[in-house]
């Protein structure tokens, strides 16, 4: 990166002034790493070195695993609820009108308990009337306030929920192919799905559950404390010490959580991977073999809840040992102040009725306890994927690229893989002029496919740059300069849907007509036409019900109705047999009439009319010519060449 790059990453990433560094749900959820960035740009204004990008690998897969404090969650999480803040209001008010209702109860058998030992004869009907009005009058406002915080206050953690996961989606988008290559897909799926889950569970009941808390202790403590002070006292010293303990466990289970939501992304991530791997578990005949891992890991994510439920058994005997031991102090002190003449006895149910109460609201609070983890729990792992860093992002001045001619250039271009800091390409030189065909060639693990992987800017190159038409590419929006670009790989991805979804996908917007025309022109309209269904055909997962050839033909489709004046052919008819091959090159060659045109090929057949061919090697640029011109030099071109009629 330049210093202009440094620069952005100081303003953008850490301080989220930059749009597109991070959604605008997260802008201002910064992580606490930004302090150290902030430092090392600061000391080190130059272009990123291998040092650098030793430490970003590193720091990414720090994020990974990184664990939060409670303090910092909260922080980060609450500004979710902004967007909800009255709905949440409301549900505080809610929260405490059915706190109110509860409370009075006890008032209300403290009265008559009294009136009818002490004044029994002033303890009318009317009198009785009047109570019970009053306390059907607040039962009548407990259950609607109870049905807003079930509905509405429910709703609203799903809202939270689905605004979180939106933003994790959007953010797993803008991360770099280095982030992928690193994290399994099953633990991306579990953070984005089963572990936000919980969050709404969570961003429902805890403001709601800790509000009620706090206002039954805080009355209950005033009006238990204007009966009898000394009493009140008692009990209330043991609560501290039961909320001690109970955290002490809590934190044990957060652990415990954590590791088990790991778990089950392991085990999301065997069971895809065996999956998609099916056939070749069939071909092998290792069923057995992955029957055994998933067991092992089956029988990890057993062992994990196996102790959270070993926690959750200490956590429920401790609180039931704490009840005993409030009622037992309640009924021993009361019962010896009441002969004592200290508190009456109508006093004496009021207080064993605030104890139950009590009790009741530290039992839902405790209950809550595992509830509150798992929901902290998901919030952690869903900050590990925000807290992922952005590599590739566009510079604050970036424009729109508008339609190239299609010159490219590399300049002194040197690259190396940020995660195993594998060298590849060092001071390397080329140009490519407009409308020309290039070919590459060489052996595997020359780089052919990440230079081309450089051009769209799927990874940033770590010294010198590429341009187009004369202008970086980190010069042009990520967006336009990959509209401007079109691939066809070897490995042919498909999205589950129809021929057409597929095909529009090039161009979302495109009328039928012109996907018609694209499919056409990739020579795959007649093989779609004898298809069940035409165009609107399911293909499958990943095109699993069509061939090698018509996967790829449907992919060039893609590609023509894109129509984009870069092209670039990765080995795209490598895989297929001679027939396809042949119905496939044809195709290529329509697609990359007046387009510049980057193919790499092993198949040097598929190459022979190319304008220019290059030989890449661990080096750089061995050779470089016409299909003719490298034969003549005898050199390594020819050696392939000769090898391939060998085999032939």
């Amino acid at each position: 990166m330049q210093n202009g790059e440094n620069s952005f990453l100081r303003k953008g990433v850490c301080s989220g002034a930059h749009p597109r560094t991070r959604p605008s749900a997260v802008r201002q959820r910064l992580p606490s790493a930004c302090v150290r960035i902030n430092v090392f740009f600061d000391r080190k204004r130059t272009f990123l070195s291998d040092k650098n990008a030793a430490f970003a690998a590193e720091r990414e897969e720090e994020m990974k695993d990184r664990q939060y404090p409670t303090k910092e969650l909260f922080h980060r999480f609450a500004p979710y609820f902004k967007p909800y803040k009255k709905t949440l209001i409301l549900d505080l008010i809610c929260a405490g009108l059915t706190t109110l209702c509860e409370l009075v109860l006890p008032i209300i058998m403290r009265y008559i308990t009294n009136q009818g030992l002490y004044n029994l004869a002033a303890f009318s009907m009317k009198s009785i009337l009047i109570v019970v009005s009053i306390y059907i009058a607040l039962r009548v406002v407990d259950c609607i306030a109870t049905y807003y915080m079930a509905g509405v206050g429910h709703i609203m953690g799903a809202k939270i929920e689905t605004d979180m996961r939106r933003d994790a989606y959007r953010h797993l988008h803008q991360l770099s192919n280095t982030y992928y290559n690193n994290t399994k897909v099953g633990q991306i799926m579990g953070r984005i799905t089963n572990d936000l889950f919980d969050v709404t569970e969570f961003a429902h009941h805890c403001p709601e559950e800790f509000f009620i808390a706090g206002v039954k202790l805080l009355i209950s403590f005033i009006i238990l404390a204007r009966i009898n002070v000394l009493l009140t006292l008692i009990m209330f010293v043991i609560i501290p010490i039961m909320i001690f303990v109970c955290m002490k466990l809590n934190f044990r289970m957060r652990s415990v959580f954590r590791s088990q939501r790991n778990q089950i992304g392991e085990l999301n991530a065997r069971i895809e991977d065996s999956l998609l791997g099916q056939k070749v578990v069939k071909a092998f005949t290792n069923e057995e073999m992955e029957g055994r891992k998933f067991d092992e890991d089956n029988g990890r994510f057993f062992d994990i809840k196996k102790a959270s439920y070993h926690l959750m058994a200490q956590f429920n005997a401790t609180t039931h040992a704490f009840d005993g031991i409030m009622y037992v102090a309640v009924l021993l002190f009361g019962s010896i102040f009441m002969l004592k003449g200290l508190v009456a006895p109508g006093d004496l149910v009021a207080f064993l009725m605030y104890v139950t109460t009590l009790i009741t609201t530290i039992r839902r609070i405790i209950e809550f306890a595992e509830q509150f983890q798992r929901g902290m729990t998901g919030i952690e792992r869903f900050l590990q994927i925000m807290d992922a860093d952005i590599e590739i992002f566009d510079e604050p001045d970036a424009v729109e690229m508008g339609a190239p001619k299609g010159e490219i250039s590399f300049k002194n271009v040197s690259f190396e893989y940020p995660d195993d800091h594998n060298q590849v390409f060092r001071n390397l030189n080329l140009t490519i002029r407009p409308g020309e065909k290039v070919a590459f060639v060489g052996p595997s693990g020359a780089g052919k496919t990440t230079l081309c992987n450089l051009i769209p800017r799927f990874y940033d190159v770590t010294g010198g740059e590429i341009s187009i038409d004369g202008h970086n590419i980190k010069s042009f929006t990520l967006k336009s300069l990959r509209q401007n670009i079109g691939m066809v790989q070897q490995d042919v991805y498909l999205f589950s849907g129809t021929v057409y979804e597929n095909i529009v996908y090039g161009r979302p917007g495109a009328s039928r007509e012109e996907v018609i025309e694209a499919a056409k022109r990739a020579g795959a309209h007649d093989f779609i036409m004898e298809l069940k269904n035409g165009y609107d055909t399911y293909v499958g997962e990943r095109g699993v019900k069509l061939s090698g050839g018509q996967k790829q033909r449907l992919s060039i489709a893609r590609v023509f109705i894109k129509n984009p004046p870069i092209l670039i052919l990765d080995e795209a008819t490598s895989a297929l047999d001679n027939e396809s091959e042949f119905a496939v090159a044809q195709s290529l060659n329509r697609l990359s009439e007046g387009r510049t045109t980057l193919t790499i090929a092993h198949r040097l057949s598929s190459i022979r009319n190319s304008d220019r061919i290059l030989v890449l090697t661990q080096d750089g640029i061995a050779e470089e010519g016409t299909h003719e011109q490298l034969l003549e030099k005898h050199g390594i071109y020819y050696q392939f060449y000769h090898m391939a009629d060998t085999l032939k």
